[in-house]
């Protein structure tokens, strides 16, 4: 009698399942169906009138008015101008978070559109344009879009949604915090969801494609400064003071082989970069000091530490033989980020069946950091791309990400509300 009990109850629950999920999957299409216009509409608006890091008051205003408009309990003021909403679904379940950035960049655009930004600002003393030139202004139409679709399909979803609208991706201003790390320490996690999800537009794939790869996916960025002292004399006599500028020359080529003859090349690249270099102001002086400021990216938390502190004592050592001082100040920028593998193998049927397999590509490692990265070390994270340039469109020629001619296909956005709603419902289910 039992056994025929259970076998009863297992036939009525594997009945049961497929048409719960049949019912869900249908009021999700619907509901994303009904955003496709709006989601348009929003990031025209948001393209028109940019705003810079920390910076984002009015962006700020639109999404809260529009994220109290469903109904959500709306939190601003987070991390200076960030926005943040929770969405208690309609049935027990974890809590996951999505994750949206808003800052703009100063750079003035040069697309024709009838929506282009004519924003202008001060920027360290200057006047400047201000545009989305990276693609922001997607991210936030499509998580409006989302949580729009969401909360209309909330009674069946089996958990809560945490809606994370960062400021400052680009980076805070000189003598600022912000972004995702100061969101955190805000208290941003202090209900720390199961998982995070984000997405960035990108002109390296077409309108249609996501890009993903499991584990570390974008590179750590560190800044650093390297001062040499040396004692200032007359070019012609150098013997009489200690030349900073030679110092520095063979500071610049012992460091390059901190990346290819000091580190597991094996295990992770990395690059170790200067960018740029100052001192002396006359042709027959040699100055008494040079800076030097540069980057570091790698792809591996302990390689990175290892990096920072081999820059350090190599520059210091080689300026030391030379009878020079070196003093090394590195500014720690964003962690590497690293897609979880157990959450991106779970997660990756779902991109799949929103693009279809042929159209879900394998990214190569980025040299780009994103400050995704801090929420990914705090619990399990997944950061995919998005493609934006048109279809028929050659994507490795098109103006890329921070250019004045950045373009992004609007035919994109939908796709974006239908891969992150997606991701919720599958990860809920």
């Amino acid at each position: 009698m039992f056994n025929k009990l259970l076998s009863t109850s297992l036939l009525l629950s594997a009945m049961s399942a497929p048409a719960f999920a049949s019912d869900i999957e249908t009021e999700l299409k619907s509901a994303n169906k009904s955003v496709s216009e709006k989601v348009i509409k929003w990031r025209r608006h948001l393209h028109q009138y940019p705003e810079l890091s920390n910076r984002e008051f009015e962006t700020a205003k639109y999404v809260a008015k529009h994220l109290r408009s469903l109904g959500l309990e709306v939190q601003t003021g987070v991390a200076h101008t960030g926005v943040v909403a929770k969405l208690k679904g309609g049935k027990k379940g974890p809590l996951i978070a999505l994750r949206a950035d808003m800052d703009a960049l100063p750079v003035k655009e040069q697309v024709d559109l009838p929506f282009a930004s004519t924003q202008t600002t001060e920027y360290k003393g200057n006047t400047v344009g201000v545009m989305h030139a990276c693609g922001h202004d997607n991210h936030v139409a499509i998580l409006m879009a989302a949580a729009e679709s969401l909360v209309k399909i909330k009674d069946n979803l089996a958990g809560d949604i945490l809606f994370v609208f960062q400021p400052a991706e680009e980076g805070a201003p000189d003598g600022e915090e912000g972004g995702a790390e100061l969101m955190l320490k805000e208290g941003l996690f202090k209900e720390k969801p199961e998982a995070i999800f984000g997405l960035h537009v990108t002109s390296s794939l077409n309108t249609g494609q996501i890009g993903f790869r499991e584990g570390p996916l974008m590179a750590s960025a560190d800044k650093f400064t390297i001062t040499v002292k040396g004692r200032q004399t007359h070019g012609s006599r150098p013997w009489n003071g200690v030349d900073p500028i030679v110092a520095s020359s063979q500071i610049i080529m012992a460091t390059q082989t901190i990346a290819s003859r000091q580190v597991d090349v094996t295990k992770a690249p990395s690059v170790v970069s200067f960018g740029a270099i100052n001192g002396g102001v006359r042709n027959n002086i040699i100055p008494d000091q040079v800076e030097m400021v540069g980057t570091i990216r790698t792809f591996d938390q302990d390689m990175r530490a290892d990096i920072k502190k081999r820059l350090a004592k190599t520059a210091e050592m080689v300026a030391e033989s030379g009878g020079a001082e070196a003093h090394v100040h590195i500014d720690h920028g964003y962690p590497v980020t690293v897609n979880d593998v157990e959450l991106t193998k779970k997660m990756t049927p779902t991109l799949a069946g929103v693009v279809g397999k042929e159209n879900l590509i394998t990214t190569p490692l980025i040299t780009g950091a994103e400050d995704f990265s801090y929420y990914a070390l705090e619990t399990p994270g997944m950061f995919f791309f998005l493609g934006v340039t048109p279809k028929g469109q050659d994507a490795v020629t098109a103006p890329s990400n921070h250019s004045p001619h950045f373009f992004a296909d609007e035919k994109a956005l939908q796709l974006g509300v239908n891969a992150m709603t997606q991701l919720v419902v599958d990860y809920l289910k």
